[in-house]
């Protein structure tokens, strides 16, 4: 009698256990695809404008030399058969000089920028977030995911949110 009292109790606790899993709501789970957010959204054009402006006479003068520089190694190898060797020498001394300072101020003029874009695009970052999080919020959502190998579109709210960066005024609720 014990024993069928035990599988009785058993059974019974694992009927409750059921029901009660049963009564959990479901989990609801988004995507903000973070890529297209800092490339779609307003601020963040705005800000790409801005340091295209910011940056501008710098790239075109980098432009500027390396066309000096094409110029300089399509002479240098139209003329070298004909050169002396000492102009020659003197001449491809010149153009390595100059190439290296090129490469300099390239390398100089991406690291300027790269920094620049990053101090920029960090204030739209943190714009982003607490639209995501209002989002979020007023959704009901569990969970908003920025990455992720799979997700279905249906819990993309990616658009959402590149609207709403696109109201000052949604930012500061």
């Amino acid at each position: 009698m014990g024993a069928l009292l035990i599988r009785t109790l058993f059974i019974c606790l694992a009927f409750f256990a059921g029901s009660a899993f049963a009564a959990e709501p479901v989990v609801r789970v988004g995507f903000v695809n973070a890529d297209r957010v800092m490339r779609e959204s307003a601020p963040a054009m705005r800000v790409q404008k801005k340091l295209d402006k910011e940056f501008e006479k710098r790239d075109q003068d980098l432009q500027r030399l390396a066309k000096q520089l094409q110029s300089m190694q399509d002479t240098l190898e139209k003329n070298s058969v004909t050169m002396p060797d000492a102009d020659r020498r003197a001449k491809e001394r010149e153009f390595n000089d100059q190439n290296r300072d090129f490469q300099r101020k390239r390398r100089e003029y991406l690291e300027d920028r790269n920094q620049r874009q990053s101090e920029e695009m960090s204030g739209v970052l943190d714009r982003a977030n607490k639209i995501i999080k209002q989002v979020a919020e007023a959704e009901k959502f569990d969970l908003i995911v920025q990455e992720a190998v799979y997700f279905n579109p249906r819990i993309d709210i990616t658009d959402k949110v590149i609207k709403a960066l696109a109201d000052p005024a949604a930012s500061s609720k």
